[in-house]
């Protein structure tokens, strides 16, 4: 990628460190999966062009309290696959957490969630996601399910974006019976993302995980989502999660997931969405208090 340099307008991946050694603000790690995903897919290969999209963006932000550059940001390279060996990736996410405030996974598809939550020692989750993923079996349609089953509280689990002809009345009966707080696409139509986040964390608890389900957005914005649908939140909302996600002292990991970066657009719009949602993380975090 031949990109213009400016000594004057240093680009968003300078901000990584890949030798970082120590305790890390953040720390990016991928976390490659794909075969147990409902949907055929090659999410095991976005990683990667999501770093390759933080070349595309700068440092600079609107908020005067945001200073990217006094925060220490690692690149850990990317994990075992949970889908080679699950164990494995959380013994080395809870490793990673341990140096750092904020882990942030770049997936792979949404099977991540379930390694992410107990590899980051979460007891709270909160989904961005037109889906309940509340499935049977292990896929990337059972990770809510599945970490419920192994002791989290569905009391403290919320789902945000949960979308109209996308889901079954099977699966939203289960969410009601686990507890589980859903706040339906609709919902944001009438309320502030402020609002609906205050509401979020407060259910959510102390120490929380943030599942970034990219196929919440609407699918002009993320093409490269296969589940995605038409009328899902706009490019600018999943920011605005994302921002006060990483202001929220609570939260302390976080996903991207079910990109196929080999299906985006020739314009890149996922992945590049994809950086901006990693982006708007660190700038929150960077206004913590």
């Amino acid at each position: 990628m031949a990109l213009p340099h400016d000594p004057l307008w240093p680009r968003a991946h300078t901000l990584f460190n890949s030798e970082f050694s120590g305790h890390s603000d953040v720390t990016l790690v991928g976390v490659p999966a794909s075969q147990t995903s409902l949907s055929p897919t090659s999410a095991h290969e976005t990683p990667k062009a999501i770093r390759s999209a933080l070349l595309r963006y700068s440092t600079a932000h609107s908020d005067q309290r945001v200073s990217l550059e006094r925060l220490a940001l690692r690149d850990a390279g990317d994990a075992t696959s949970p889908d080679d060996n699950e164990e494995s990736a959380i013994e080395q996410l809870m490793k990673l957490k341990a140096e750092t405030n904020l882990l942030v996974a770049l997936g792979g598809d949404n099977s991540i969630t379930y390694s992410g939550v107990k590899g980051t020692g979460a007891t709270g989750l909160i989904t961005l996601d037109a889906h309940y993923d509340l499935r049977d079996g292990i896929s990337n349609g059972s990770p809510v399910r599945r970490l419920i089953d192994a002791g989290l509280d569905g009391r403290k689990v919320v789902q945000i974006g949960i979308a109209d002809f996308s889901n079954s009345t099977e699966y939203a009966k289960r969410a009601k019976d686990f507890g589980i707080t859903v706040i339906p696409r609709s919902s944001l139509r009438s309320r502030p993302i402020s609002d609906i986040w205050a509401e979020a964390t407060s259910i959510a608890g102390d120490k929380v995980f943030v599942d970034f389900d990219m196929d919440v957005c609407d699918r002009s914005v993320v093409p490269a989502c296969p589940a995605a649908a038409p009328g899902g939140i706009s490019a600018d909302e999943i920011r605005q999660f994302a921002f006060l996600a990483g202001r929220s002292k609570s939260i302390i990991g976080a996903d991207i997931t079910v990109i196929d970066s080999t299906k985006d657009s020739s314009d890149e719009r996922t992945v590049r969405l994809a950086a901006l949602v990693v982006l708007e993380m660190i700038a929150g975090l960077s206004t913590r208090e």
